[in-house]
């Protein structure tokens, strides 16, 4: 399972590591996409919308969680380049501890504040039951979604990404099978969508944790290595946290501009719930290149190649942009048809093919400002990632969409070209941190020469 990635072309390394994962994101973003689709098909708009809401707020708790765990990818990966196994088996090990005390505490705190939750999302009143059913179940399951991700952040960090595919592979081909079950034929409605997902989730961790003990992973662990380490998790979380905020901040930066579109009426409710879907979708491509560059860039800063850490950080750049570039266009010619693969109603087709429309650029300039993000978290700088999202956020994403939904309420159009508008700050601030931090390394070697 583990791989040395500090050799051989680096461009066949991104490729061999993230082609696994971005089919690991894709079948993972399935999961959401398929509640949302099957729904649809069985439910009205307030099924929908309920499931729309609460899949958001498990997503942002997703999301956060994976952030957390790049501490443990990084952490290891550096690890195993700089060929360190001792020190990556104590790395496995409090990372397994962290994650799993953490889990059970969250899942705890949220179980009692569900119908708060619900209520700060200004969730539509027909949609308030079902939104709360859907999330009680799914809060309950955090321990198994937790148990998922610190187990893919691990092989990932020894260079692994195809087991974490075949493990969500199994996993969402019983969520869909399952939620036909609970919303198809028991009529469940959301509960029916949670309890597919929690339940598939489950099956994928236990599959996980029989392949683990019937294969060997390159590393020997020992009851020690679960131990806590104040300096072992201290540096997962110092990498990790960060990473876990940025992305928190994004979640909520989103969760507010659904509060606002639930606030202009149940139609614009579904149609960015709805384009949220699509759009999580067509970020896999960004999300990968992060994840790449993080685990290959780690490796190689281990290895101690920074160049070639640097050059996995331009190839990851122009995959997701190139990417960016087609979608974009191609999304201008289908947004209609896209938007309604997910609903009849023809007053919310419209709302989401104008907010789709807009919203698209953000999957290019993402892309860029994504791969940064994985190079900074590789060179143990994840702060800056925190920080150049936390500038994004609150001086251009969240003022310019509220001002937009205020001077636009005909259109979803300008909401969603204000959300690319924060990402292109994003991708200012990190070419900025990125040429002083080169700077100021040229410096430092040539005054050691």
């Amino acid at each position: 399972m583990e791989n040395d990635l500090t050799s051989g072309s680096v461009l066949k390394n991104i490729v061999y590591f993230s082609l696994p994962y971005l089919l690991s994101y894709f079948l993972q973003t399935l999961y959401g996409m398929a509640d949302l689709f099957i729904i649809g098909q069985f439910e009205g708009v307030a099924g929908t919308t309920a499931v729309s809401v609460g899949s958001q707020v498990m997503h942002m708790l997703t999301v956060m969680i994976v952030g957390l765990a790049m501490g443990t990818t990084v952490t290891i990966g550096q690890a195993i380049g700089g060929k360190n196994k001792k020190q990556a088996a104590l790395d496995i090990g409090n990372s397994v501890t962290l994650f799993m005390t953490l889990s059970i505490v969250l899942a705890i705190l949220l179980l009692l504040f569900v119908k708060p939750i619900t209520a700060i999302m200004s969730t539509p009143r027909e949609a308030v039951a079902g939104t709360v059913s859907y999330l009680t179940i799914c809060f309950i399951g955090i321990p198994f979604i937790t148990a998922y991700n610190i187990i893919s952040s691990i092989f990932r960090g020894m260079g692994d990404s195809k087991s974490p595919m075949y493990f969500i592979a199994i996993a969402c081909a019983a969520n869909i099978a399952l939620d036909y079950v609970f919303i198809g034929a028991l009529h469940l409605g959301p509960s029916g969508a949670a309890l597919g997902t929690t339940l598939s989730q489950t099956i994928s961790v236990i599959i996980s944790l029989y392949v683990i003990t019937r294969k060997k992973i390159g590393i020997s662990l020992s009851r020690t290595d679960f131990q806590p380490r104040r300096q072992t998790m201290g540096k997962i979380l110092q990498i990790g946290i960060p990473i876990c905020c940025q992305d928190g901040l994004i979640q909520v930066a989103f969760i507010i501009i659904t509060i606002i579109a639930n606030r202009r009426g149940l139609t614009d409710a579904a149609a960015v719930g709805i384009v949220e879907k699509v759009i999580s979708f067509l970020f896999l491509v960004p999300s990968s290149m992060l994840s790449t560059v993080s685990a290959l860039g780690a490796q190689n800063i281990g290895a101690n190649k920074p160049e070639r850490a640097k050059e996995v950080l331009r190839y990851a750049a122009m995959i997701a942009v190139g990417f960016g570039i087609f979608v974009t266009i191609l999304i201008q010619l289908i947004a209609r048809p896209v938007v309604g693969m997910f609903t009849a109603d023809g007053a919310v087709i419209l709302a989401g093919e104008q907010y789709l429309r807009g919203y698209i650029l953000d999957v290019i300039f993402a892309g860029i400002h994504f791969s940064f993000s994985g190079y900074f978290c590789a060179c143990g700088k994840s702060g800056l990632s925190f920080m150049h999202n936390i500038i994004a956020i609150t001086l251009v994403r969240v003022p310019g969409v509220y001002l937009t939904s205020k001077l636009f309420p005909a259109s979803l159009l300008p909401m969603g070209l204000a959300t690319a508008a924060g990402s292109l700050l994003s991708v200012i601030i990190c070419v900025i941190a990125y040429t002083v931090i080169n700077n100021k390394t040229k410096k430092t070697s040539k005054a050691t020469i």
